[in-house]
């Protein structure tokens, strides 16, 4: 069964929610990060960022950048602009983007069922990663970064959740064109409810936010001696449950510097070794089913979809990416560890083919657009306890940081 908690919320105060409400930390690099706050000094990332306040000659890194996030965090605390809300509560938080809406409830996830995988994850996280994040929510005695978690639909749920909505809002704007709306949830009955309604869900798993969500664990478990009670705001940590059925994963595409050293006409009949290559018109347009993959090539445009026989059913192997990886880019363009190898680069959905093009024209050779990974495919592979290639996944919209805080 799944456990989540209501929470003393740390929120904007009533009206500051725009201004503060920040995109997540790493969707910035450290240049995007700095301009930003540049023009929005009242952004949260200022706070998750806090580099951005220092010359450039200071690493990000730096004991300095931490006791600097403190220091922003208690100055908006102290002059009101975040307010502590007085007993523990739900939250609703809806985000609509292009005229379709997410809802997911605004809990705490214990620690204990990450640790023992009531809490599943389909990808592996990398200590360098984690390490900033431990450090700002170490500093901070704070998780600022809610984890995007996702469960099977359970209507009981969607219905409780369709009746808070209909009273107003106490918050509602636009963040990079995606409306935010958000409702307490305060009725003792009530939370006891979706609490026990949680208790019938058998698990959750981890959408986004792998790397923040194992920052908060390490955390707890460091303060705790590895022994967690289960009683302490520590052992709790900060997430946006979705059911699967609202849920929009895009694709996440690659471009790769180079071929190999292979010619384009020996770079082709490399491809056709496990593909079916079919040349097609130039469009703006994204691969229309599972299996087919496009490919961007010196102004051609190419459908590659994987020969019969080949394809495995193996949940990992299966997927689109682990295909294009499988049997194209380690095979014939030698890129064996896509996290590490400076050749390759991903690009998100949300940018589009012309993202891609643009990059062919720039710093890429070859480009690949893919059908997005589902979320059943998700689930799947989290179920057989396995990983997916790094980049599989990119969900729209992003959830907002600043906008929820837990205080641990």
């Amino acid at each position: 069964m799944a456990t989540i908690r209501p929470f003393r919320a740390v929120r904007p105060a009533k009206g500051r929610e725009d201004a503060i409400a920040a995109l997540p930390y790493d969707v910035f690099n450290r240049e995007e990060a700095t301009e930003y706050v540049k023009e929005n000094p009242d952004s949260f990332l200022k706070i998750d960022r806090a580099e951005t306040v220092f010359p450039k000659d200071v690493s990000t890194y730096d004991d300095r950048v931490y006791a600097k996030a403190r220091e922003l965090y208690e100055e908006k605390l102290s002059k009101g602009e975040f307010i502590k809300d007085e007993a523990p509560a739900f939250y609703l938080y809806e985000q609509t983007m292009n005229g379709r809406a997410q809802t997911g409830l605004v809990c705490t996830a214990s620690v204990n069922e990450y640790v023992t995988g009531v809490i599943k994850k389909h990808e592996n996280t990398r200590a360098e990663k984690e390490q900033d994040r431990i450090r700002h929510v170490d500093s901070l005695s704070a998780q600022t970064g809610p984890i995007f978690l996702a469960y099977r639909n359970k209507e009981s749920l969607n219905k409780i959740f369709e009746e808070v909505k209909k009273a107003e809002p106490y918050c509602s704007f636009k963040n990079n064109d995606v409306l935010q709306r958000c409702w307490e949830i305060t009725d003792s009955d009530l939370i006891a409810k979706i609490e026990d309604e949680f208790k019938s869900v058998p698990n959750l798993y981890i959408a986004d936010g792998h790397h923040r969500c194992a920052s908060a664990v390490k955390v707890s478990l460091n303060r705790s001696g590895n022994v967690i009670s289960g009683n302490e705001e520590k052992d709790y940590f900060l997430s946006v449950v979705f059911p699967d059925s609202e849920l929009m994963i895009m694709d996440y595409n690659r471009v790769v510097k180079d071929l190999n050293g292979l010619s384009v006409s020996e770079f082709l009949s490399a491809v056709s070794s496990d593909f079916d290559v079919e040349e097609i018109p130039v469009t703006d347009d994204k691969p229309a089913k599972k299996g087919d993959i496009y490919m961007y090539l010196e102004d051609r445009e190419y459908r590659i979809s994987l020969k019969d026989g080949l394809l495995s059913k193996d949940p990992v192997k299966s997927l689109d990416v682990s295909v294009l990886q499988d049997h194209l880019l380690t095979p014939v363009l030698g890129i064996s560890d896509p996290k590490t190898d400076p050749r390759i680069d991903f690009v998100g959905g949300i940018r589009g083919v012309k993202e891609l093009k643009k990059r062919l024209k720039t710093d890429s050779k070859v480009a690949f657009c893919m059908y997005p990974t589902s979320i059943s495919e998700l689930f799947s592979v989290a179920d057989a306890g396995l990983l997916m290639p790094p980049k599989s996944t990119w969900f729209e919209p992003k959830l907002l940081s600043g906008l929820f805080i837990h205080e641990i």
